[in-house]
């Protein structure tokens, strides 16, 4: 922690004379030139980017996942099968779902119960928008008692944020509210990179604003009218916000594309990327 926080010190003192958008996209796709590499076990997809084809045939998609070399995902539902099935499916591919998306306003005690079966690491609440300040106050409340009752059961608990949590409300930032009206021991963070980037803010500013609960990062690349783009072929620079969140290394590098032209080319085109790129 005493490491952790001497990098943080010095990393807020860099990101002020860092530009608020992040690269150039000759950078982002020269894949960077330092001697940092994310960990393949580190590496994960959102199954929200393969929806398409997992409707499909979702035992195929599973088995195209495991041959790109992925052993964990990110569950967004579980595409007809109980908690248990889908754990089943997963095991016999040698993948673990380590993280889901799931909401707060049904039956918390099953959703613990559902992850537990799933093996979950962490569980995230992927989405959330409200008018008011006030609104967001009792939002925050909600989100920390839910990760107060999913860290007894052994699970981290987070929040995925969009772009409108960093537009201001009567001169403050939701995000500024769910940060500041929770505490670090019950809620993390899940940073959607994209979406940091789409709201005209830092990924890297926001990183050490609350450095050590940024514990996942959603890797989604942006092309440059705004739209989504396969990793490495867009404009942020993901080498520049790797390099910069060291040694306060998120836990999971989540690659994800809200709308994939091809999806298991992007999963693959995605953990390709992760692999190889150095920061």
């Amino acid at each position: 922690m005493l490491r952790g926080a001497a990098g943080a010190a010095l990393a807020v003192g860099a990101a002020g004379a860092l530009p608020a958008v992040a690269g150039a996209e000759g950078v982002a796709r020269g894949g960077g030139h330092g001697h940092l590499r994310v960990r393949k076990d580190k590496i994960s997809i959102q199954l929200y980017t393969l929806r398409s084809v997992l409707e499909v045939d979702l035992e195929g998609t599973l088995d195209a996942l495991a041959d790109i070399g992925y052993r964990n995902v990110e569950l967004a539902g579980t595409y007809g099968r109980t908690a248990s099935e889908f754990r089943k499916l997963l095991d016999r591919r040698h993948i673990r779902a380590t993280s889901t998306h799931v909401g707060i306003d049904g039956d918390i005690d099953q959703a613990i119960a559902d992850a537990k079966v799933l093996g979950n690491r962490r569980s995230n609440v992927p989405y959330a928008n409200f008018g008011t300040i006030a609104e967001w106050s009792a939002f925050a409340d909600r989100l920390e008692a839910a990760g107060k009752a999913y860290r007894r059961a052994g699970i981290g608990f987070g929040y995925h944020n969009h772009n409108h949590e960093f537009q201001a409300i009567d001169g403050t930032r939701p995000y500024d509210v769910l940060t500041r009206r929770t505490t670090r021991r019950n809620v993390s963070f899940e940073m959607d990179l994209f979406w940091v980037v789409a709201g005209n803010a830092d990924p890297v500013r926001e990183f050490y604003r609350i450095a050590g609960r940024v514990r996942q990062y959603h890797v989604k690349d942006r092309t440059p009218d705004g739209g989504f783009a396969d990793l490495g072929e867009g404009v942020i620079d993901f080498p520049r916000i790797f390099r910069a969140n060291w040694p306060l290394e998120v836990e999971e590098y989540i690659v994800e594309n809200d709308e994939p032209v091809d999806a298991v080319k992007c999963a693959e085109t995605g953990y390709n990327y992760l692999a190889d790129v150095r920061f």
